[in-house]
Formats: structure tokens, C-alpha cells, sequence
């Protein structure tokens, strides 16, 4: 009896060691492996990391203000005031550095077309120099808190709007816990467009760097941030409305506008400008409000 309770006892430890084994085995092929940020897959056709002193006119072009939308409260300028390359601390963790666009106060500032503004600010684009139909579309992006600010990284046709579409990969406007992704095209824009958000945890807002993405097909728009799946488009979702504006090429555009139609259906601020608030009007004014772009990369697989 006492050997077979001693045989017993053994294979109860047995079993338990075999259980425990196992248990360390899953433990380990389930922890998190960590991987390179954004690896880049396929082909790389387009990349800039914003390394050199200046920005670079061979794939960028910078927009001078003569169109106004949206009611935004901004002229945008070719100026170092408001679109430059930075390094080190002003980077912010951008190794290489970094493109900076940021918005100023200009009180009274006219347009070549004639029209007053009381902001300037940036915007770049690639048009007419790199312009691409379907890949990966991907650019590292760190922003400020502020209501009625109003970044932007999204892409263009060459052609009427919205007839030859417009693809949102990121827009911010002033609620730090989200960022939201759309798509335009005739029969689907404006207040109209196809549009969804991401809510970032709140230790990790809009104002930690973020990979704002979108893999574009001929028949499907897929919107990432950080690699998570926001919002998936088919062309069969966009035909319900009308036709598929996604078979064309498209240029690249980064601005920071200020204010605006879609910061005021979100905040409800009229004063002291539409869309924007006393407080940020205060930030923009002591060069606290800014967009920094570590790097922008196009892939084809």
C-alpha cells in the first residue's frame, strides 16, 4: 500500500511538472515580440526622412495661398516661419530630424488674390512630382494639443474635386484622444465623405509619435494607425454612393490649417474665431502649436 502510494505521489509530480512545462511554453510563445517600427514591405518608390537643411524641391512643392475651403482661418506662405527642417531637441525624437509646420499669428496678413487672413501657415505637396496609383502610404507624425487646430496628411487627384477623390489618412482637430481617416468622391464628400475615427489610449494621444498609414488597392482603401486597422473601404461600399475615385494617381500633401468648418462641428467655438478658441489662439501666438513629420514613405509590393 505504501508503494503504491509512493508510486502514486511520483506521477502526481509528474504530472505537475509536465503541466507546469507547458504553461511556461505558452507563456513564452504568447509574450509580445518586439519588431522594427513600420518595416517597410516591397518596394520603397518614394521616401523622405527630412535630413538635409532644407526641404527638398525635387519631390516637394510649397503652396502659396490663392484657393480658400472650409472657412479655415489661415493663408498659407513660403516661409521658414512656418515650414522648416529641424534637429535635435526642436526634433523631438526624430533621430535624422524632422519637417516642422506651424501655424502664426499674422493679424491682417492679405493673399496675392486679395483676401485677409489673421493666421499664415504650411502646406507642402508632391504634385506634378510624385504622384502614385495603389501601395502603402505611411509618414511618422507627432502633434500638439489644441482645439481648432487642424493638421493634416492625405492625398489629392490631379483634377476637378472631388471627381478624382481624395484620400484622408490623417486629420486632427483638437480632441487629443482621436485622429480620424476618410475618403471623397462624387456622391460621397464634404459632410457626405466616408469618415471613421481611432481612440488612443490616454497614455498615448495624438501627441506621441504615431505611423498614421493606408494600403491602397484597386479595389480597397485599408487605414492603419501604428499598424491597427481603423477603417476598411471597398469599391462596392463607395458605388452605393457613387463611383469609385480611386483608380487615379494622387500627390501627397501635409498642412496645418487653423480653424475652420470641421474644428467648429466638433468644438462649437465661434469667439474669438471660428472654430478656435481663446486657449489655443494663446498657444499659436507663443509658438506652442506644431506638426512634426519624422519621416514620409510610399511602398509598392
Amino acid at each position: 500500500m505504501k508503494q503504491i502510494k509512493f508510486f502514486i505521489g511520483i506521477m502526481a509530480l509528474a504530472i505537475i511538472g509536465c503541466l507546469f512545462l507547458v504553461q511556461c511554453t505558452n507563456q513564452q510563445a504568447s509574450a509580445p515580440v518586439a519588431k522594427e517600427e513600420n518595416k517597410p514591405t516591397g518596394e520603397t518608390v518614394f521616401f523622405d526622412d527630412f535630413s538635409g537643411t532644407s526641404l527638398d524641391s525635387s519631390k516637394w512643392n510649397t503652396e502659396v495661398s490663392g484657393i480658400h475651403v472650409n472657412n479655415e482661418l489661415q493663408g498659407y506662405v513660403d516661409s521658414a516661419a512656418v515650414i522648416r527642417l529641424v534637429t535635435g531637441e526642436e526634433a523631438e525624437g526624430a533621430a535624422n530630424g524632422a519637417l516642422l509646420l506651424q501655424p502664426h499669428y499674422a493679424p491682417g496678413y492679405i493673399t496675392k488674390d486679395g483676401q485677409k487672413f489673421d493666421f499664415v501657415s504650411g502646406r507642402i505637396n508632391t504634385r506634378n512630382k510624385a504622384e502614385f496609383a495603389y501601395g502603402s502610404f505611411a509618414a511618422r507624425i507627432k502633434l500638439t494639443d489644441g482645439a481648432g487646430l487642424w493638421p493634416a496628411w492625405w492625398m489629392l487627384g490631379n483634377g476637378n474635386w472631388p471627381e478624382t477623390g481624395e484620400i484622408d489618412i490623417m486629420e486632427y482637430v483638437g480632441e487629443k484622444d482621436w485622429i480620424s481617416s476618410a475618403i471623397h468622391g462624387k456622391g460621397y464628400s464634404g459632410d457626405a465623405g466616408i469618415v471613421d475615427r481611432l481612440y488612443f489610449p490616454a497614455d498615448n494621444d495624438v501627441t506621441n509619435w504615431h505611423v498614421y498609414a493606408v494600403d491602397w488597392t484597386p479595389d480597397s482603401l485599408l487605414f492603419k494607425y501604428d499598424d491597427v486597422p481603423v477603417l476598411r473601404i471597398t469599391k462596392p461600399m463607395t458605388q452605393f454612393f457613387g463611383e469609385w475615385a480611386f483608380d487615379n494617381p494622387k500627390y501627397l500633401i501635409l498642412n496645418f490649417a487653423v480653424g475652420g468648418v470641421y474644428p467648429y462641428k466638433i468644438n462649437g467655438i465661434k469667439e474669438p474665431f471660428y472654430g478656435l478658441p481663446a486657449s489655443t489662439f494663446e498657444m499659436i501666438k507663443a509658438g506652442k502649436s506644431k506638426m512634426l513629420v519624422d519621416w514620409v514613405r510610399v511602398t509598392k509590393k
